[in-house]
């Protein structure tokens, strides 16, 4: 693997081989692996994992966790496995290839999903074969209920699921949770103090049947551009986000 394909987040605290010309771990990874609620020695499935920036990011944060990662491109399935090894995490690690759609992948605490925000035929394509895939271009079928039920076959007890998505779907998100789904919270990623939010968690958890919450969420860069405070906290120190 070319070095110039690596790069280092969490203040240099994971190191993430990333694809040739496709779609490269972001700073929406670390938001999500953030908002996990896992304790250690609990487990994590990461649903359309990537080459595993943010069930890696999740692991190094909590002590003793395990993670299990699954997606349909082999490709980004042999890096996952290789960035596990490079961060000496691949004894707590085991990546799948598989289609979310018919995959079992046994009972977990927890889901993490970063599902492709623009579903097939809403946009044009990226001509980089696997870069269209990671944003959904190239499957007419799948959509965002598809994300969750397979989240929801996959929690043990009243575990939870976090998703991260486009704040424009919402609504598609809450209908597709239904009935499933108890307790729910919304925490939008403001940009920056009065913009609107572009990126939005959803965190909700298996039949736990409390009120749902909207957060005041995060804002993500003072007005100098650089990050708050609290945005520093979690992308340079691996906190956790609320």
């Amino acid at each position: 693997m070319a070095q110039d394909n690596i790069i280092h987040i969490l203040n240099k605290r994971l190191c993430l081989h990333q694809p040739e010309g496709g779609f490269r771990t972001s700073l929406d990874s670390v938001m999500l692996a953030a908002a996990c609620p896992a304790k250690a020695g609990e487990s994590i499935l990461d649903l359309g994992c990537g080459v595993g920036g943010a069930g890696l990011s999740v692991l190094l944060r909590v002590e003793d966790a395990k993670l299990t990662g699954v997606d349909v491109q082999e490709s980004h399935i042999a890096l996952a496995q290789g960035n596990a090894a490079l961060n000496e995490m691949d004894g707590r690690a085991d990546f799948v290839c598989a289609d979310i759609r018919d995959a079992a992948l046994g009972a977990h605490n927890h889901v993490i999903c970063n599902p492709p925000y623009l579903e097939s035929g809403t946009h044009i394509s990226s001509p980089n074969r696997q870069k269209a895939m990671a944003m959904g271009h190239q499957d007419d079928d799948i959509d965002i209920k598809d994300w969750v039920g397979c989240a929801f076959d996959h929690i043990k007890g009243q575990g939870s699921l976090t998703m991260i998505h486009r704040s424009g779907q919402v609504d598609r998100i809450i209908q597709a949770l239904g009935k499933r789904f108890g307790r729910t919270e919304i925490i939008p990623l403001w940009p920056r103090e009065n913009v609107p939010a572009k990126r939005v968690i959803i965190r909700c958890w298996k039949h736990k049947k409390t009120e749902s919450v909207m957060h005041p969420g995060l804002t993500l860069h003072q007005e100098n551009g650089e990050y708050t405070p609290e945005a520093q906290s979690i992308l340079r120190d691996a906190q956790g986000l609320f």
